[in-house]
């Protein structure tokens, strides 16, 4: 135990956000408590070898989640008896447990400010109101306003919905990280918030219907059309029923803050008339135009971005489509954040650059081939294929 006088390192600085943002209120501060190392990984006898977790994550979806909740719930009961204070850990949303290295204890009750790191789909100004339709992704959740040390033990559990999260860092090594603390926060808080989204994608029977439809989860719908879209292909109704809604929602402001987002990136700049030129012909209803530009300047703006990362170097189509993959999978921060790099991966290959058959007359306008080759039949160039097209163009102004 260090010296009273000795003093740990402070690891974050709380920051400004127009003004001074601030706590709502006070932790519940405890001393002498009992050090805690960790959490038992299994059951052992008297005498024997223990594994034990000193960090982990988890959702209450698992079931040693209640397990674990439950022992903590006893040692801040324990806690909160030594100090005389009562405290109901079954009414609190978020709680935030700090050890200190001299065992004293801060415990926040729904007290700590808390944020949130995204990635938007629009520029956003200081104080701007957000909408959930604005977020992207969710890549961080940390607590502003309140100090850690190197030194400091941390555990965390918060509500989402009707669902829970769980993380700890009983920080053996003395040096808390505490930006990969506040990361897997966020992880938890995305898988959490988006559970249908994964359990969407990771079910065949569904993805499988929709890569066949040319639907996926663009990052543009993800937080908006997306979750009436799933409902259909859940329910097994007929998508079609929805798409004119969806295809309406897209006028012409909207369209245009996607257009600026492109042309941020010098990959899509350089092709900027071309792209204003779909834009244009999808307001005005011509989706022929619309598909022939976006499927033809899909593989050009991957080749752009892959020469920019490779002294220049072009690569083949296999190695482009990889590329975009690699891509967002760095640029987010991991392969399960909400860009689904390796699904968007499996969506490019089989249906944006899917083979067809000539000979069966099998191309569609969703297909570069078919497209490339004039083998799509003409009934197929729709206004869902030309939203689709540019959902597609758009994704990969996030990947890359």
């Amino acid at each position: 135990m260090p010296e009273p006088d000795e003093k740990q390192a402070v690891i974050n600085d709380p920051p400004l956000v127009v003004g001074s943002i601030r706590n709502s209120g006070e932790p519940l501060r405890f001393a002498d408590v009992q050090p805690l190392i960790g959490f038992a990984a299994e059951t052992t006898r008297a005498g024997q070898t223990a594994k034990i977790w000193t960090k982990l994550a988890l959702t209450s979806d698992e079931p040693v989640f209640h397990q674990f909740v439950d022992n903590l719930a006893g040692v801040i009961d324990h806690m909160a008896q030594q100090a005389g204070i009562s405290v109901n850990l079954r009414r609190v949303d978020t709680v935030l447990l700090v050890i200190k290295p001299d065992n004293t204890a801060e415990l926040w009750l729904d007290t700590a400010a808390v944020t949130l790191r995204c990635a938007v789909k629009r520029a956003i100004a200081a104080g701007t109101a957000l909408f959930e339709s604005d977020i992207a992704d969710v890549t961080g959740m940390s607590f502003p306003c309140v100090n850690f040390g190197e030194r400091d033990k941390v555990l965390c559990i918060f509500r989402e919905a009707w669902r829970f999260g769980f993380a700890f860092d009983m920080n053996p090594d003395g040096k808390l990280d505490l930006d990969a603390f506040f990361t897997t926060l966020g992880t938890l808080h995305r898988e959490l918030r988006y559970k249908h989204l994964y359990e969407a994608v990771g079910n065949p029977a569904i993805f499988d219907r929709l890569i066949a439809t040319g639907w996926f989860p663009f990052v543009e719908i993800i937080t908006a059309e997306f979750k009436e879209l799933l409902h259909h292909f859940r329910a097994d109704f007929d998508v079609a029923e929805i798409e004119p809604k969806i295809i309406d929602a897209f006028d012409e402001a909207r369209l245009q803050h996607m257009f600026q987002r492109w042309t941020i990136k010098p990959h899509f700049a350089a092709r900027a008339a071309l792209l204003q030129e779909a834009i244009e012909a999808f307001g005005q209803k011509k989706p022929g135009s619309v598909i022939k530009i976006v499927l033809t300047e899909i593989e050009g703006v991957l080749n752009d971005a892959f020469r920019k990362a490779n002294d220049g170097q072009g690569a083949k189509l296999k190695d482009l489509l990889a590329f975009a993959e690699t891509s967002a999978t760095q640029r987010s921060g991991g392969p399960n954040t909400l860009f689904f790099p390796s699904a968007f991966a499996r969506y490019l290959a089989t249906h944006t650059y899917g083979s067809f058959d000539p000979v069966a007359q099998t191309g569609t306008a969703g297909s570069r081939h078919a497209v490339g080759h004039g083998a799509a039949a003409q009934d197929t160039y729709t206004m869902t294929r030309a939203l689709q097209a540019i959902l597609t163009l758009d994704q990969l102004a996030f990947y890359t």
